[in-house]
Order: structure tokens, then sequence, then C-alpha cells
């Protein structure tokens, strides 16, 4: 009898999109899947913002035990979700070909964006850039899965919320009140779908292999170093974007202050045969150039 992969992943209408995406892929390779589906502590709390629950890799934590403890085999991700350190016993086995890593912004009318007005997000990271664009402005905590959030911005007194493109384009409920966020440096790994799976199982690693693809993986393992050497994991406004043109791999990282004004950032143009730690030469650059003295200001307001 063949195997079963057993596929882990959030109950989300998005998570389930990607976890969707990932089966048909390996059914056409000709494996026979199922999808074993999971409410993560980050989707149950939904009135606390992620940074003051304290825990790294909110939304992939469930999804962790059920794989050591032998309910599933594999675990669908947001790439973006994942800490940069992996349980012991898990491994990455495959990065998707990325989407767009854009954040763009659903809106109600931009008259306020010269004035006064008010942005909902649970990203310190978006709200850190977006006050320091607009510091006028109030940015409010914004929790829930996809369609939550945007029946939250329905209902609330809010000028706009701030989403990440590729999750809305996958389950099609981009709106047409919306723009492009250019200017926004996303999240390490944004727009990048992870399949994880266990260290010694030889067989899922080998399946899963076909469905990497290799400039995608190599571009967000940069800004997850990046990430990693800043000690950021989801309690600091940190944004990092590599992407491959000719040859060259172009990398921005930066650093914010909890309250957007203060800004540390980087860019680097690199030939691919010298990017070997790039992710770290940039991370330590930053924390050079007063980032080691923010990242203690950040890590001490978040305790309070």
């Amino acid at each position: 009898m063949s195997k079963v992969i057993r596929i882990g992943t959030r109950d989300s209408q998005l998570a389930l999109w990607q976890a969707k995406t990932v089966q048909a892929s390996l059914e056409k390779l000709g494996h026979t899947t199922k999808l074993v589906p999971v409410k993560s502590t980050g989707d149950l709390n939904l009135d606390q913002p992620l940074y003051e629950m304290g825990i790294t890799g909110i939304f992939t934590k469930t999804l962790d035990v059920a794989m050591l403890t032998d309910t599933i085999d594999i675990a669908v991700h947001s790439m973006k979700d994942v800490p940069t350190v992996l349980p012991k016993g898990i491994v990455e086995a495959a990065v998707l070909k990325r989407a767009t890593s854009k954040d763009i912004l659903l809106h109600k009318g931009l008259d306020f964006l010269d004035t006064e007005g008010t942005i909902a997000t649970g990203s310190l990271r978006r709200k850190a850039q977006w006050l320091f664009k607009y510091p006028k402005h109030t940015v409010v905590d914004l929790r829930g899965n996809v369609v939550t959030r945007m029946e939250k911005l329905k209902e609330r007194n809010w000028n706009g919320a701030i989403f990440a493109a590729a999750g809305l384009q996958r389950i099609d409920l981009t709106p047409k009140n919306h723009i492009v966020l250019d200017w926004m440096i996303p999240a390490p790994a944004q727009g990048a779908m992870l399949i994880v799976a266990k260290e010694n199982d030889a067989f899922c690693r080998d399946i899963l292999q076909p469905l990497n693809h290799n400039e995608s993986n190599i571009c967000v393992q940069i800004e997850r170093e990046f990430l990693k050497v800043l000690e950021g994991g989801c309690t600091a406004p940190i944004g990092a974007l590599a992407t491959i043109k000719d040859n060259i791999l172009n990398f921005k990282g930066v650093l914010f202050s909890l309250d957007g004004k203060q800004k540390i950032d980087v860019e680097k143009n690199v030939p691919l045969a010298e990017i070997d730690s790039i992710g770290r030469k940039c991370a330590e650059e930053v924390l050079q150039n007063g980032g080691t003295k923010l990242m203690k200001e950040i890590k001490e307001l978040l305790i309070k």
C-alpha cells in the first residue's frame, strides 16, 4: 500500500488554499495525500497583539507538535510566520515559487493621507513604516485571519488597513479600493510558502524536492538570515527583501523604532557568485550603525 502523506495546515481560508496547492502538486506527481487542519494559538487569541503574547512561532507551534507526535507528515506555512530556528527534528523541505511580496492598503478613500487618519495592522513592521511616512496618523491593532480582518475594517471607523497582497490574491479577495505600498519593505519571506518535514523522514523530504523553487529559496534564506542576526522574530519592526535580476542580487533591509521615528537601513547589489552570508553581513552593518542600541530599546519597551 502506498504511503498517504498527511498535510498539516491551519484551518483558515488562506492556509487551506496554500495546503491544497501543495496537495495538488503532490498528487500530480502521483502521491496520495490527506489534509489535516488544526487551529493555532495565534488564531484562537484575537484580542491580544502578537508581540504581547511573547511566543515565537505562534502560528506554527501547533503544527510542530502535530508533526513531532506523528499526527502529520508535512506542514505548509506562510514562510513569514515561521521562526528562523525550527524545533529540533523539523527541517525546511521546500520553498514554493514566491508570489508578490508587497503590502497593500485597503481604504475607504484616500483624502486622509495628507491630514489625520487611523490605520489598522497587527504588524509592528507595518505600523513603524506607516508612522515613519505618516507621523500624524494613528495606528490601531488588527488581528484575525484575512476574512476576519476585512470584516473588522468594514465595521470600524478606520480609514484603512494594511494586508499582504499575496494573501488576498490567493483567495481572490483583493478589493478595488486598494493601493500598493511600493515604499514599504516587506517582512522577511513575505509571499513565500514553506513546507517542513521531519528531519528523519527521508521519503517526504525526497518527494518535496521537485516543489522547491531555487531562486525563491535563495532570496528568502538571505532575508531570514538578516532577521535571525538582528534577533527580530515577530517582535521588532524589521523588513527585508532580496530579489535577483541578471545574476545580481539586490538586498534591502531595514530596522525601525516602534514609534517609526528612527530608521536604520541597508541596501546592497551583489553578484550571485558572492552572496555567501550577505544577509548576516547586512544585519551586522545595521547593528553597527545603531541597531544594537535600538534593538535593546525595542526589547525593553515590549517587556513593559
